[in-house]
């Protein structure tokens, strides 16, 4: 049987990324905590050169980089595919993709942690690039962006189908609404009641607890 193990933090996005892709395509394997201020020798020998989670490795081989382990691994495990067949539409994904790493996710992250007198402009990009994506999403007509079942960008958005809500009521804020994003609101729905979601994501209260003493301490960096 092929050797699978992934390396991660618990509470970082990207590594449940790859939870839940490997769920979704029934891959066993092994988890391993990784304590990001203590990095393992383990760790730092697999990833040399960025030095951080998430990493597969398989048959002993690394693989670094969440969207580049989605890809592998479903090019690896054929069951349950979370890129699409036709080649136009594997680039569309991808842009999709890296959209949210390039765009969405620094400006959440800018609009959650700037200072009092940035924010305001912060909040307003982020939530410019959101609608972007809630428009891609609309103009599907699907349940989800990979169609009538979770693909990709599915996994990609995991932050917004998670962690954003606890981490807006961490730092008291309530920018992204229902009233605001209803057909986003209607994916994060679907998205996080699929099983293979529910498995990989964190405990709530264990996140809120910790974001709330990072917002408090004001030390976190992204």
């Amino acid at each position: 049987m092929a050797e699978v193990k992934l390396f991660g933090a618990s509470l970082s996005p990207f590594s449940r990324r790859v939870e839940m892709a490997l769920k979704v395509k029934g891959v066993e394997y092994e988890y391993i905590e990784e304590n990001l201020a203590e990095k393992s020798s383990l760790l730092l020998e697999y990833n040399p050169v960025h030095k951080k989670v998430p990493v597969l490795v398989h048959n002993r081989k690394p693989i670094v980089e969440s969207l580049v382990i989605l890809e592998y691994i479903d090019e690896t495990w054929k069951q349950n595919p979370i890129m699409p067949e036709d080649p136009y539409d594997r680039a569309t994904a991808r842009f999709w993709a890296k959209f949210i790493d390039d765009k969405c996710l620094p400006a959440f992250w800018q609009a959650l942690w700037s200072k009092e007198n940035e924010r305001e402009k912060a909040k307003e990009e982020a939530c410019h690039h959101l609608k972007t994506l809630e428009n891609e999403l609309n103009a599907k007509g699907t349940k989800f962006f990979g169609g009538e079942t979770i693909g990709l960008v599915d996994i990609a958005a995991n932050f917004f189908g998670y962690w954003l809500a606890i981490l807006q009521e961490a730092a008291e804020m309530d920018f992204v609404t229902k009233e605001e994003f209803p057909v986003f609101f209607d994916w994060i729905d679907e998205f996080s009641s699929c099983s293979a979601i529910k498995e990989s994501l964190p405990a709530k209260d264990k996140m809120l607890a910790v974001f709330q003493s990072r917002f408090k301490a004001s030390t976190w960096k992204y």
